[in-house]
């Protein structure tokens, strides 16, 4: 009896212990953690984390759990030289921890600090479960998030809102998107692809997201959830009667249907979709909302009212509450936003390391900016989740110091925080480090003086052959100018369809280049060239693979440029060998990426079978996984369209089983032509058929033709496949790196 009463009293001590959430982060982090901290909330009217000394233990304090939590990432990076990042939320702690010995203060007028685009949560993160989403929050905790966009489950909320309006189970999975593509159904551009949903999937992103708000406010953030922005199924008109505008397609899907404000339903359907909401996960201080998203002005829209019904609607929820709304391309249209009052409209600049909408030179400047509205200034950094090493430093750092140089002159008193707003996730950690301490830094440093106490951070260690490879990055490939436009990294060559003229892979990245690729081949020599001392360091590991693939990726892109001189010199010989040379490349890369899980296909298809119960589940869910990566869409979407390679990935298993047969196909179809061309050609002489040819005609005939291979007949196997593929790394990266080192150097 005193043994459970002693055992008992043990585990109410340790309850009692961890009475805050950042001591129950400092546990995940490491078992014990938060017995060397000492965490202090207190009241001001200031966001501010201070660290400090008690004997032994590490004090932070800050005003909310957040501030506190983005404290101790500071204390962890440049105290006790531990990088957190997604490729690494553990830790093993230091017995005793460095002191402090001097208070060091951060404060931030910039209060708000979002995080997530809606294609986040479909590039990166639809199968996730809740183990996956606690180490996201965690990060997003250590830096420095309180406003993250929540949106899972939103299907949940208009499953019930549709079934109350008179459709059926069936129509609503004809409405719905699939896992890997709600992002998009969310935004109004398509319906049903991927679908229909199974009834286990609302349970269980129901069941999801009412941990993730749970976990968000115990952290003292502010979830914003998905308001509703007149959005119905494109049948609306004949299925409810309701006055609707015709959205037409997008890249070949077909759109929902805008209900317009001036229905006399509008209000009621509105009211329906929030009292759904607000029935499963709560009411909110924040509402997202994109309405008439990537579209074209419709003139049977009163865009003013449409506003107006909107924001009505938002706030017979909340009085309080504030439409949060991404600044892309056309949106937020002045007319339907002009009118509204101050502080009840937020804007996301959401390409604000690129192009702005405000002040500074850009193809998107907005002269007034957002005028009388809060804005936040973000990074977008990624598209389509493409793996590749990009940023833009220098930008990042002049755009983000010049707010107060913003066109319209209320601009910088309207600039209420910063965000991330980035497709994909998972990628780039050192530009969101980055983009995260810009809150808590007064003034404008250099990228040269940051990247140096990053590389400390990051690895523990002080190396002057580390620094050199992180300088020639950060003045290379991490530096893309102001004035390139383009979407994301440098597209990798091996992920495009091949042709005679392979430049980006996907149909609307804007690619240009701007770096040598002899400085990321470079900067990998030397990161090699330490390995053997870092075998067994996590973030050195993992970044050696990173920047390795990168320069194994530029190299590749060279390599393919003497295939085709050699294709169009007609150099056969020379040709068999180059061709040869690429295909080795590619399958190294496959090699190399398949010593970590994070690169490995495996990782992303398990997570999609994992999240099915039943044999059908599992499947569908696998098959959503397959194409969002590789067709995105049905043939016409993925070739009419353009989506076809929009979300490629240079992954294990991908890049030998998807992209190798594209090109070895290719190279093989390029052969038999040059060697038809050894043959006699009798079709290019002048009788036959060809009589009545003109002589321009036949020696258009002569010229080497450009193969034509049908890759959405290749591709779509590949997708209807189950074959597994394992997230288990295999191999060392060390040890790889350095045969791709080889093979990259010698010829």
């Amino acid at each position: 009896m005193k043994r459970l009463l002693l055992i008992l009293f043990t585990v109410h001590c340790s309850l009692f212990a961890l009475s805050n959430p950042v001591d129950e982060l400092l546990e995940r982090i490491d078992k014990g953690a938060s017995a060397k901290f000492k965490i202090e909330k207190v009241k001001s009217q200031k966001d501010f984390f201070e660290l400090d000394q008690a004997g032994k233990k590490v004090v932070v304090r800050g005003n909310t759990w957040v501030n506190i939590a983005s404290g101790v990432n500071w204390y962890l990076k440049y105290y006790a030289g531990i990088h957190l990042s997604w490729n690494q939320m553990q830790a093993k702690l230091p017995a005793v921890l460095p002191a402090v010995t001097k208070k060091e203060r951060h404060e931030t007028d910039l209060t708000l600090r979002y995080d997530f685009n809606y294609c986040t949560f479909s590039y990166s993160m639809p199968f996730w479960g809740w183990e996956r989403w606690e180490k996201e929050i965690d990060w997003m905790a250590l830096h420095g998030v309180n406003l993250p966009l929540a949106i899972v489950g939103e299907e949940c909320v208009w499953r019930n809102m549709l079934l109350k309006l008179g459709y059926t189970e069936k129509e609503v999975g004809e409405f719905i998107a699939g896992p890997a593509f709600l992002a998009w159904w969310e935004m109004n551009n398509l319906e049903g692809w991927g679908g229909p949903l199974p009834l286990s999937w609302y349970a269980r992103q129901e069941k999801l997201q009412k941990q993730i708000l749970a976990r968000m406010k115990q952290l003292d953030m502010h979830p914003v959830l998905p308001g509703y922005c007149g959005m119905v199924p494109h049948d609306a008109k004949q299925k409810l009667g309701l006055n609707v505008a015709d959205a037409g397609l997008w890249n070949g899907f077909q759109r929902p249907a805008n209900l317009l404000p001036t229905d006399a339903r509008f209000s009621e359907i509105a009211t329906l979709y929030y009292n759904e909401l607000t029935k499963l996960f709560g009411k909110a201080d924040y509402y997202s909302m994109d309405p008439f998203h990537e579209s074209n002005d419709d003139p049977t829209i009163d865009y003013a009212k449409a506003g107006e019904a909107m924001m009505q609607a938002m706030k017979r929820v909340n009085p309080n509450a504030v439409w949060v709304i991404q600044g892309w391309t056309e949106n937020p249209r002045p007319q339907m936003v002009d009118g509204m009052k101050p502080g009840d409209l937020l804007v996301l600049d959401l390409f604000s390391e690129c192009r702005p909408m405000f002040g500074i030179p850009s193809i998107w400047k907005r002269e007034e900016g957002y005028k009388q509205h809060g804005w936040l200034f973000c990074m977008l950094e990624n598209f389509g989740a493409n793996v590749g090493m990009h940023g833009r430093m220098d930008q990042l750092l002049d755009n983000f110091f010049s707010r107060n140089v913003k066109g319209g002159k209320s601009n910088e008193d309207t600039c209420k925080g910063i965000g991330f707003t980035m497709e994909g996730s998972e990628n780039n950690p050192v530009m969101f480090e980055l983009m995260s301490e810009l809150p808590w830094r007064p003034e404008k440093f250099t990228k040269e003086s940051w990247v140096k106490a990053y590389v400390k951070a990051r690895y523990g260690v002080e190396d002057a052959t580390i620094e050199k490879a992180w300088m020639i990055l950060a003045n290379s490939i991490y530096n893309c100018p102001a004035g390139n436009n383009q979407q994301g990294p440098h597209e990798s060559i091996f992920c495009g369809r091949p042709s005679l003229n392979n430049f980006q892979a996907s149909s609307w990245s804007k690619m240009k280049n701007y770096y040598d690729p002899a400085d990321t081949k470079e900067a990998a020599r030397l990161m090699n060239s330490v390995a053997e001392k870092y075998r067994g360091n996590n973030n050195f590991e993992y970044d050696l693979v990173d920047i390795t693939r990168q320069a194994l990726a530029d190299q590749a892109r060279q390599q393919y440029q003497h295939t085709i001189a050699d294709y169009k010199g007609f150099a056969r010989k020379a040709f068999d060998q180059d061709t040869a040379r690429f295909l080795d490349m590619l399958l190294m890369q496959d090699k190399l990426l398949g010593t970590r899980s994070e690169f490995r296909l495996g990782h992303w298809t398990q997570d999609a079978v994992n999240a099915g119960v039943t044999p059908e589940e599992k499947k569908l869910y696998e098959w959503n996984a397959r194409v969002q990566i590789t067709t995105w869409g049905n043939r016409y979407c993925a070739d009419t369209g353009g989506l076809r390679d929009y979300a490629h990935k240079e992954w294990q298993g991908l890049l030998k089983d998807f992209y190798y047969p594209r090109w070895k196909a290719y190279f093989d179809a390029l052969a038999a032509q040059m060697k038809a061309q050894t043959a006699p050609q009798p079709e290019l002489l002048g009788g036959g058929p060809n009589a009545t040819k003109t002589a321009a005609e036949l020696f258009q005939m002569a010229l080497p033709q450009e193969v034509q291979i049908d890759y959405y007949a290749m591709e779509e196997p590949w997708t209807l496949q189950q074959n597994p593929y394992s997230a288990a790394p295999e191999g060392s990266p060390v040890d790889v790196a350095k045969e791709a080192i080889d093979l990259m150097f010698h010829f």
